[in-house]
């Protein structure tokens, strides 16, 4: 649901207006608005808040039942297809409006927004574009959102899959999979360090996936995407150079010269990443830590410290759990999500570039922009006063 802890760097986006749409509806904020719905979270050892039913329909329920305590229609099977601003006033035309039944009479004001669903169309003094980015597209969230935003005069930057798992060139990793360990992945493009962290990897059928690449993918697919080099380097060791590492294994040679090179780092890594890894470098598992040549020692030792990762491709958008990309943010106010190309239309969520890492930290963004548009919209259509976050 969020993170217990959310900070401006801990997302891809312009800093300074990130920072200031997370300060006015923060995970505290998060945590008592469900709490208001009767959704209480829990925390997990990494910081991450789930509900305490750990049941994705809890929150889904609760949703719901406010939006019904509210009078809110949710309108099913009205895909939307365009929405355009109306020029004129519109007083008597008969139309059918988000909360009245086909045929009212407009008497609330003069409509900004003519809205074409698959069932007709209705008009609204306000439109709130959330309709997330490309990933997982079988929800629903396909970029039929982008082009709407695109249509009223705003830019979307190029869109990749973030947060989505590597597919392997090698068949190595098979042997791997279901197999989890901490790793330090370094991502290199063009030749140079464009992103380093440290995390859990796990090696699967396809590749890898696991927090650390997870979080380590936009880099990646962001540079193929522009038609960079991009490569993705692996750790076994993190926070060692390659120095480190090969005095390491001479250490352990001249403590131990009978030990099998597999039993050693066995001692340290799953031991099935171990003698994968060292089968990768040339070198027998069972081969004794003595009869191990220098050339050997190196070459190991970059693999434990620096495998280049053979990654064909990502996964797709099927497996991406966020958008990279989208409206930039400096086309939105963002102390109410309202658009500098149109008024009366907010865009929030996964429509702007802004992407966070894993561990709830773009459903806090959701949840953040949401409320920001949401108040301002109903503020600037009854001159109300913005109400304090709860």
């Amino acid at each position: 649901m969020t993170h217990e802890t959310v900070r401006a760097e801990d997302f891809c986006g312009t800093r300074p207006v990130v920072r200031n749409v997370l300060a006015a509806f923060d995970a505290d904020a998060t945590r008592r608005w469900f709490a208001s719905m009767g959704v209480t979270l829990k925390r997990e050892e990494t910081g991450k808040l789930f509900p305490t039913t750990d049941r994705a329909q809890t929150v889904l329920d609760a949703l719901l039942r406010r939006c019904d305590v509210l009078g809110v229609r949710v309108l099913t099977s009205h895909r939307v297809h365009d929405v355009t601003p109306v020029e004129h006033r519109v007083c008597d035309e008969r139309v059918s409006r988000a909360g009245s039944p086909p045929g009212a009479r407009s008497d609330v004001g003069a409509p900004r927004w003519r809205i074409r669903h698959a069932h007709g169309t209705l008009v609204a003094r306000a439109v709130v574009l959330a309709t997330g980015g490309r990933s997982l597209p079988r929800t629903g969230s396909d970029g039929a959102g982008f082009a709407i935003a695109e249509r009223l005069g705003h830019r979307v930057t190029a869109t990749v899959p973030a947060l989505v798992p590597f597919v392997l060139e090698s068949a190595f990793h098979r042997e791997l999979s279901g197999v989890s360990h901490p790793v330090e992945l370094e991502t290199f493009v063009d030749g140079r360090l464009a992103d380093r962290r440290t995390g859990s990897l796990l090696w699967t059928h396809f590749g890898v996936s696991g927090p650390v690449v997870l979080d380590a993918s936009r880099h990646w697919t962001m540079a193929r995407h522009a038609g960079r080099a991009a490569e993705v380097h692996c750790s076994v060791f993190p926070g060692e150079r390659l120095d480190a590492i090969e005095r390491r294994l001479l250490a352990a040679s001249g403590a131990r010269p009978r030990a099998s090179l597999a039993r050693v780092l066995a001692e340290t890594l799953p031991e099935r990443v171990a003698a994968a890894l060292a089968r990768a470098a040339g070198v027998d598992p069972t081969t004794r830590l003595a009869e191990l040549s220098r050339p050997a020692r190196r070459t190991l030792a970059r693999h434990l410290g620096g495998l280049v990762l053979p990654v064909a491709r990502d996964r797709g958008w099927n497996h991406a759990e966020v958008t990279a990309g989208g409206v930039p943010l400096d086309e939105i106010d963002y102390r109410t999500m309202a658009s500098r190309k149109q008024a009366g239309l907010y865009l929030v969520g996964e429509m702007l570039d802004c992407d966070g890492r894993i561990g709830g930290f773009n459903f806090q963004w959701a949840w953040a922009s949401g409320y920001a548009a949401g108040v301002a919209a109903a503020r600037a259509l009854a001159d109300d006063p913005m109400p304090p976050a709860h």
